[in-house]
């Protein structure tokens, strides 16, 4: 507890002591100028509002100083302020518009209208890590998103933002907990290690340890999601690098892609005062069609009766003891409850010309769906400061966010199944006393596990500080420093509240905790010149990096009363589970050397030597690096002339090299570790010190295309990675005493495939504007070669030839028409069913994936609906369910379409309680009748907001007001059968499906 308290007065220190530097600077830098300054030197205030030719106000222009990077950018009633010169001239630019230059002169109002014009992708900044480049001229693939698509969705973790939304990018939210950890994959599985296919996040600058953070409950099937604690409001961008000429610069961490998280800045221009506030509900999206009492009762006195044998009180309370007319829809008793969502954002922003600074504060809170008063909470404080030098040579930049989490829940481990499967007579779960009803020992009472509180807390905060200094024209040193540290406490309780009283029982509790502390330090040079029509860009820089991480969990047993089940010295007895403590040391050297020639021609070298600790001598350092080029063949005049309908055209392709060390720390030592006694030691680990890099070869060939004047734009890309050299735990015999040793495997793994993308603007009128995105990938994903696989571990596992993805199944022959259980082919013909008969082999990656978005405006009305559609293979009924009729579970309806005499003909076999039968259904549910088409079309958000005209705010301060309506899964068009299709390949009923959600908010800006 003394921990936590100084953490929490840490964080508070550290963004009181920035918002006191924010104030003075702004005080300090706000005096009047000296009086021998001539006139035109006096900066005064230039304020306006931005419009397109229709007058509608357009947001988010960048108003800047010409010749300098002073600027503002505009609100979302158009209105902006700047301070400047008479003599300055303002170029005024935004994505879809002709960018425009006024000289101010002695004007200190001025309106600008701006003209349609599409093809001024140069207003696109993208952020490529180490450097930006311009969305026309960038030679790497890099998807982006900005906070218009993320602010107003009711998300926990950014990541959730991105699906669907980019090409190449799979985000699975496989539980729908919130807080819990997705699943993303850029380009496919590179790695045979599950851990191995990680990407690398980085907010602004800082390296984020993208593993989850293990946990109880329902969140021990996902963990948490590392990012959880960042305020997804605050997000600026997300740009995603995924080819080598992106991602090479990264060496060793870029391997998986690259996920650069950018958080909002401070603007020059009057202080602002921003109000966000949204409220709503959320249900569970789906739940399942299940028997009830009467055909539950059918299903299993059939079941008995198929085999001769009498039900007893031990086997089939269901049919002996319980209610035989008593029926509860289980899942709506125990799924069935409304979460309500609540979301409050302020931030304070503005600053002088030189000095800007934002300052920003949220609070999110979800009640859970479950029974009792469960819930996640989530507070967040961030802070941003700029400064520029009154002649532009020095910059410095200073960002810190601080987020702290806390999920009160309970060990919902089955919960979620037991909802699906309890029998429908099941009993009451509580007596007339508000006791727990046990029903003479009958049955396990779910609503036992409502007792078992969990408590999960995160913590996380993230500094970076950025100083640059122009020694030179054009010339630049730049200073790159950042610290993150993320702490997590869960306690699980088990207490003898929850336990049957028949039964001898003790209050019983454990404690996870770990810490994750990184620092980084990034000197950097930066120079670029001009010769005739060429421009040479280059950029030189070291890492140093180093991270500590350790873990505790830790068992008390015995505990005297339950409230004093959070102290574990009150405990009887106490055992360490598992004490780890590690240490990571990371140091590389990067450059990049950029040429381009008139505007036309682009030459991109960018390369990396990394040094890591997780290998051993004479293995530590690896050289990775990648050649990127571009041509924009619409410059040309033959295409200008030949082709006016061509309004932009670029080939670009790439090649290069990036490694990757996700392993664990010693793993080429030997490790031991105390005996119980005293005095002695074991080994834990094998030393193996030649294990080296894996190296993943990245190669990729697009086109972007522009037509109308840009109205349409196409992109394709085609794109192979090659990883291999594999790092993987290497399974050994057991009578080794070990089982496995870390090693490089002769396996090489290919992901290929197509990404296409789609922009139009369909209609642009006076009041009316309707836009259209769509992306789509291909994505194949091999196992190219795997030498001597077959005497490996791994031959029961893959196949050479065939995805990563893929799954091992018996061919089912159907049901037999005189036995009525399930008959698989038993290739070699040795009548037993072991790996050889598994001759099916499915690939369960999806086929293909995207989304479609549209974005509609009528005057000051907003409609956005996305559509995210994925193409798959999932895992249905046989997969999910016990063997209908054997045990006191109940059953799909579809069941009792069942084999019921001799001659029939069905897919499901008779209902038994026979061993017979239970072998044959669990083959099944290993074999190609287990699989189904998971496909499915989810309006994944849909919003419809309206900005209140300026002319209705009047003298009420406001700068303006937007009130919205969100929806969230709203509609999910599938064929599947399970809880949700976006888990379907994992065959399982223990995740919570994503909420139907609905909010409802108001921005207020001051």
């Amino acid at each position: 507890m003394k921990n936590t308290f100084v953490n929490k007065v840490r964080g508070l220190l550290i963004c009181v002591l920035f918002i006191a530097s924010t104030l003075l600077a702004s005080h300090a830098w706000g005096n009047p100028l000296p009086n021998n300054l001539s006139l035109n030197s006096i900066q005064q205030q230039i304020k306006g509002k931005v419009v397109d030719v229709n007058g509608v106000p357009i947001a988010g222009v960048s108003i800047q100083i010409k010749n300098t990077n002073k600027g503002s950018v505009s609100d979302f009633d158009g209105s902006y302020s700047i301070l400047a010169q008479p003599t300055d001239v303002l170029v005024f630019s935004a994505l879809g518009y002709e960018i425009q230059e006024i000289v101010i002169s002695n004007q200190t109002t001025i309106n600008v209208s701006l003209k349609e014009d599409v093809t001024t992708l140069d207003a696109v900044t993208i952020n490529a890590g180490y450097y930006s480049v311009s969305e026309k001229e960038r030679t790497g693939n890099i998807s982006r998103i900005t906070t218009k698509d993320i602010e107003l969705q009711p998300i926990v973790s950014p990541l959730q933002a991105l699906q669907g939304r980019m090409p190449g990018i799979e985000v699975s939210q496989l539980n729908g907990m919130p807080g819990a950890n997705p699943v993303i994959r850029i380009r496919g599985r590179n790695s045979l290690r599950d851990d191995g296919n990680l990407p690398l996040y980085v907010v602004d600058g800082v390296p984020i340890n993208a593993a989850e953070v293990d946990a109880f409950g329902l969140y021990a099937i996902s963990g948490i999601d590392p990012l959880s604690n960042l305020n997804s409001a605050n997000i600026e961008s997300i740009e995603v690098l995924k080819d080598a000429d992106a991602t090479s610069i990264y060496g060793s961490r870029g391997a998986n892609g690259v996920v650069l998280i950018s958080t909002k800045k401070g603007r020059a221009g009057k202080t602002r005062l921003n109000l966000n506030s949204y409220s709503g509900v959320g249900t569970i999206s789906k739940t399942l069609d299940m028997l009830h009492t009467e055909d539950y009762l059918e299903m299993r006195q059939e079941a008995f009766s198929n085999e001769n044998k009498t039900p007893t009180a031990s086997n089939a309370p269901d049919l002996l003891l319980w209610d035989q007319n008593r029926y509860t829809d289980w899942q709506e008793k125990l799924l069935g409850n409304t979460a309500f969502i609540s979301d409050v954002q302020a931030s304070l922003s503005g600053g002088s010309e030189n000095t800007s600074f934002l300052f920003g504060l949220g609070h999110h809170t979800e009640s859970l769906v479950f029974p009792g008063d469960f819930g996640y909470k989530k507070f967040t404080g961030n802070l941003n400061l700029n400064h520029t030098s009154s002649d532009n040579r020095f910059r410095l930049s200073v960002s810190s966010s601080y987020g702290i989490d806390t999920n009160n829940n309970f060990n919902a481990n089955q919960f979620i199944e037991n909802a699906i499967t309890l029998a429908p007579n099941a009993p009451a779960l509580y007596n007339k006393d508000g006791s727990l009803n046990w029903e003479n020992s009958t049955w396990s009472n779910p609503a036992a596990d409502l007792l078992k509180i969990q408590k999960i807390r995160t913590e996380n905060l993230v500094i970076n500080a950025v100083v640059q200094y122009e020694l030179f024209s054009r010339f630049w040193a730049k200073l790159n420093m950042g610290y993150t540290t993320y702490h997590s406490d869960a306690l699980a309780k088990d207490p003898i509240s929850s336990k049957n009283p028949e039964f001898e029982q003790e209050n019983n509790a454990q404690r996870d905790t770990g810490k994750r502390e990184s620092y980084i330090l990034e000197p950097q040079l930066n120079y670029s010149v001009s010769f005739g029509k060429s421009e040479l860009e280059a950029l030189a820089g070291v890492t140093f990096q180093k991270s500590n991480s350790n873990r505790l969990l830790i068992s008390g047993q015995g505990f005297v009363d339950e409230s004093m089940m959070e102290n574990f010295a009150a405990a009887e007895r106490q055992s360490f589970l598992l004490q780890d403590d590690r240490e990571y040391a990371y140091n590389a050297a990067f450059g990049r050397l950029a040429y381009h020639w008139n505007h036309t021609y682009f030459l991109n070298l960018t390369g990396r030597r990394d040094g890591s600790s997780r290998f051993g001598p004479g293995r530590k350092f690896g050289n990775f690096g990648a050649l990127g080029t571009a041509w924009i063949f619409s410059n040309t005049e033959f295409v200008q002339q030949g082709f006016p309908f061509l309004s932009f055209g670029k080939l670009r392709g790439s090649y290069g090299t990036t490694g990757n060390d996700q392993i664990s720390d010693y793993g080429y030592y030997d490790t031991y570790q105390p005996t119980n006694g005293t005095g002695g030691l074991y080994p834990t680990q094998l030393a193996n010190p030649d294990y080296s890099w894996e190296v993943n070869k990245k190669l990729e060939l697009a086109g972007e295309f522009g037509f109308f004047k840009d109205r349409l734009m196409v992109s394709a890309s085609w794109y192979r990675n090659r990883s291999s050299n594999q790092l993987v735990g290497y399974s050994l015999p057991a009578l080794t005493g070990f089982t496995s040793i870390q090693a490089n495997l002769p396996a090489t793994v290919e992901n290929r495939g197509w990404e296409l993308q789609l922009t139009g603007s369909n209609i642009q009128g006076k009041d009316f504007n309707w836009n259209t995105s769509l992306n789509i990938t291909f994505p194949e994903n091999e196992l190219l070669e795997f030498e001597n696989i077959e005497e490996s571990s791994y031959a029961n596992r893959y196949r050479v030839g065939h995805s990563l993805n893929s799954i091992l199944l018996y061919h089912n022959l159907g049901v037999d028409t005189e036995t009525g259980i399930y008959v698989m082919d038993d290739v070699n013909g040795d009548d037993r069913f072991d790996y050889e008969d598994r001759t099916v082999i499915q690939d369960m990656g999806r086929q293909y994936y995207g989304g479609l978005n549209n974005s509609i405006r009528y005057k000051g009305f907003s409609l956005d609906f996305f559509f995210q559609f994925v193409k798959q293979k999932g895992r249905n009924y046989l997969s999910l369910f016990s063997t209908p009729g054997r045990d006191v579970h109940n059953q799909p309806n579809l069941v009792m379409d069942r084999w019921q005499e001799v001659g029939d003909a069905s897919d499901i076999q008779k209902f038994s309680v026979s061993s017979a039968a239970y072998n044959a259904y669990n083959r099944a549910a290993i074999s190609d009748a287990s699989l189904t088409d998971a496909s499915f079309i989810r309006l994944r958000t849909i919003s419809l907001s309206y900005q209140m005209p300026s002319t209705f705010l009047g003298h009420s301060g406001l700068d303006s007001i937007r009130l919205y309506l969100h929806g969230q899964n709203l509609l999910t068009i599938t064929g599947y059968d399970g809880l949700d299709p976006e888990s379907a390949s994992y065959g399982s009923l223990r995740n919570l499906p994503p909420l139907r959600m609905i909010t409802g908010g108001i921005q207020l800006t001051f």
